[in-house]
């Protein structure tokens, strides 16, 4: 659909390492990026996914953000437990969520500077100064409505589950553009945050919640000036 660019690419931050970006310039800029994360990254994000998918841990959207009404899946705030106290004579608590941790490959400036590229909405991607993360859980019949997140300047979607797969639905999609992105696992998609977008109901059989075979998504939202 429209006009993609295909990159292999070394990352400056990760030089031992390469990774196959498609850019998109339609219908709207944005980037995908397939098996992003590194066997050694995957183990250590699903072991902290393990971790919050127990009884009590996952809140509902008024608790962490989300847009009530939209959505009945749940989540967490990872900024809001891991805190950074950094100039304040207090430790980086950042560095205790392995999430947190791995995910700053997600903003190597050879990644945003491909999407800098795309649009000059996405003009200053790559000179983001804030970011915050959460992770979100969608087991049977949860969904997330059509919604910006126009706060946000970009965002910045990665997608884990179980396998063998147990689920269907569960697909990214942008009814504006009747587009959507198939959400496999260990991919990665990052456009502007004023792209509306939704996720479709998960559906699951057969399976408990907490055994953690639904969709996984960590979301980064990231931006430069004042955090809003």
């Amino acid at each position: 659909m429209g006009m993609v660019t295909k990159r292999r690419m070394k990352l400056r931050n990760y030089p031992m390492e390469t990774v196959n970006v498609e850019a998109h310039y339609n219908p709207f800029p944005h980037l995908i990026i397939r098996n992003f994360y590194n066997q050694e990254e995957l183990d250590l994000i699903w072991e902290e996914l393990k971790f919050y998918t127990k009884p009590g841990k996952l809140l509902s959207a008024k608790d962490y953000y989300g847009v009530v009404d939209y959505t009945n899946a749940k989540a967490l705030l990872l900024d809001d437990i891991y805190l950074n106290y950094e100039g304040q004579d207090k430790p980086n608590y950042r560095n205790l969520s392995n999430i947190l941790t791995v995910n700053r490959k997600v903003f190597d400036p050879d990644i945003l500077s491909v999407l800098e590229t795309l649009h000059p909405c996405c003009a200053r991607a790559s000179k983001s100064t804030w970011d915050v993360t959460k992770v979100r859980y969608y087991h049977d019949s949860e969904y997330y409505d059509p919604h910006t997140d126009i706060s946000m300047n970009f965002l910045a979607f990665s997608y884990f589950y179980k396998e063998p797969k147990k689920y269907t639905g569960g697909e990214l999609y942008f009814p504006e553009y009747d587009y959507e992105f198939d959400c496999t696992n260990n991919s990665i998609i990052i456009f502007p945050g004023w792209v509306k977008h939704g996720v479709k109901k998960v559906i699951i059989a057969d399976s408990d919640y907490f055994e953690g075979y639904g969709r996984y998504a960590i979301t980064s939202f990231f931006g430069f000036g004042k955090q809003t």
